[in-house]
């Protein structure tokens, strides 16, 4: 299911004591994060007033309407932040958004269900897709055209073909359990 609307930030914190935020930009730029239309609650009921002032340490550091102190600040920590999915750019031919992939069926090359995309990570070296398989099992794939071959939007799921290093590690875990 396509979602109308998508994350594109997060509230983390205080900034300062007269009510700046600290936000962390899920967007590809994060200085594009107040560049695409007016942000808001999931609902789209609060629509929030966001002006960037500068970044550090990875983060964006902004002023929101109506936000004048440090405590303030903090009430707002883990706020998130929405957009119409229209008013962002179509994602390319081998580009997703990241809330596409979440919750599609991972299947591996044989068609077999492995499990469901419950979240996809950046840890610096590029994105990584969290799979739950039905016993409750968690691994960590690369998203990489090697790794995940296939993604079909429609259907609702995507093909992984496990790296011999992933299906190693499962074979050690399976055989220590035993």
């Amino acid at each position: 299911m396509v979602e109308s609307k998508l994350i594109v930030g997060v509230v983390t914190g205080a900034h300062g004591v007269r009510g700046q935020l600290r936000v962390k930009s899920f967007t590809a730029d994060p200085a594009d994060l107040t560049a695409y239309g007016p942000l808001t609650d999931q609902t789209g009921d609060t629509v929030y007033k966001l002006t960037l002032k500068g970044e550090v340490k990875g983060q964006l550091i902004a002023s929101l309407a109506g936000c004048t102190d440090r405590n303030a600040a903090e009430a707002l920590r883990g706020t998130e932040f929405y957009l119409d999915r229209a008013l962002l750019p179509q994602a390319d031919k081998e580009e997703f958004y990241h809330a596409d992939l979440i919750g599609m069926a991972a299947l591996d090359g044989a068609g077999t269900h492995m499990g469901t995309v419950r979240a996809v990570f950046d840890f610096g070296s590029g994105d990584m897709l969290e799979v739950v398989g039905a016993d409750g099992s968690v691994v960590l794939y690369p998203f990489m055209e090697a790794v995940v071959p296939e993604v079909d939007l429609d259907a609702g799921r995507l093909t992984i073909l496990p790296p011999a290093e992933v299906e190693a590690t499962q074979g050690e875990e399976e055989g220590e359990e035993a």
